[in-house]
């Protein structure tokens, strides 16, 4: 890794509203490497509803990923989740998380969260559990990222306008490392 500090976006925020292909599009536009969400083949590889240590599994292949790209990457990556999700998803299935999750997410260690509003339509995929639970999750990621005092922003409107805003906001989030 170069010794420049690498730059960690995070796009985070409930079930359906975009943050797989605004990751692809960001990564793209930035010519950076992004972290894909590592749940979906897992659990598609199930074969059995999932469990508590299905999503702690989720977790830490989901970080060793994370930290697997950070090692290739110069200036900039894009995390299409972190384990504010699974921490959510954890709490929300089961009422409990594992302890792993609670200690190595680490809010400071992205700079800038994107929270992807609830606007964009649903889209049906059999991994999906909560469409008429957005507004719900919605507000849980806002008050977690809230409460922790992270850096974050909302982003909302068509696919097309979520790429310009996104690209807005780290534009000048990048701007304040001068």
């Amino acid at each position: 890794m170069n010794p420049k500090k690498l730059i960690k976006i995070a796009i985070v925020g409930p079930e359906s509203t975009g943050k797989s292909v605004l990751s692809k599009q960001l990564a793209t536009h930035y010519n950076c490497k992004f972290v894909p969400e590592m749940a979906r083949e897992y659990i598609a590889n199930l074969n059995r509803p999932y469990h508590l240590a299905d999503i702690l599994e989720i977790s830490k292949i989901q970080l060793q990923k994370e930290l697997a790209l950070a090692d290739e990457s110069t200036d900039l990556l894009i995390c299409d989740t972190t384990l504010l999700v699974t921490k959510i998803w954890a709490q929300n299935a089961f009422e409990s998380c594992p302890e792993f999750i609670s200690e190595k997410y680490m809010v400071n260690d992205y700079s800038l969260h994107l929270l992807m509003q609830i606007d964009l339509p649903w889209e049906f995929d059999a991994q999906r559990e909560h469409p008429e639970q957005r507004e719900f999750f919605f507000n849980w990621y806002e008050r977690e990222l809230r409460e922790s005092n992270a850096n974050y922003c909302i982003i909302s409107g068509s696919n097309e306008h979520r790429l310009k805003s996104a690209i807005v906001a780290i534009d000048a989030h990048l701007a304040s490392f001068g």
